[in-house]
């Protein structure tokens, strides 16, 4: 038994179809072909599948396509605001991507912190990526990435 929902996505209004069982991300990338958000550990554990809900950081791999309607979501590939901007350059100057796979996880997450708290500390840091796995990093990059994006944001306003 499915439902017809009505969403944003991205700024897009969308409405689709789904069965009760359909997961977002499923939604996401294989019907709105939005690929950036990673299908990875599938239990909520690694945070590579993470989109903005309203505004705040969701698994899509936990959540039901359903709980969707009515909503807004933004994926990576929506993050366009100047806060991603400079997270983006920030992480590629501290070396915060290597595969490259967990990286939508931690844009999402990130750019979610700094709307909170503009200048965070390190340990807000930590805690706000907590959920999100990287294998290749080490992390060093990523928090340094950050901070960095905070500092060039913080100087910019």
């Amino acid at each position: 038994m499915g439902k017809t929902i009505t969403f944003n996505v991205n700024g897009a209004k969308k409405q689709e179809y789904v069965e009760a069982n359909t997961l977002l991300i499923n939604l996401i990338r294989d019907r709105l072909n939005l690929t950036g958000s990673k299908y990875a550990c599938g239990i909520g554990e690694c945070g590579a599948c993470t989109v903005l809900m309203d505004g705040k950081p969701v698994l899509s791999c936990l959540t039901l396509a359903v709980d969707a309607d009515g909503k807004s979501i933004v994926t990576v590939e929506g993050l366009n605001d100047d806060v991603s901007r400079v997270l983006r350059e920030s992480f590629l100057e501290e070396g915060a991507v290597h595969c490259g796979f967990c990286t939508p996880g931690f844009l999402i997450a990130s750019s979610y912190l700094l709307k909170e708290k503009p200048s965070p500390t390190e340990e807000e840091i930590k805690q706000y990526i907590k959920g999100n796995l990287c294998r290749c990093t080490g992390y060093v990059g990523i928090i340094r990435g950050i901070k960095k994006a905070a500092e060039k944001l913080g100087s910019s306003s």
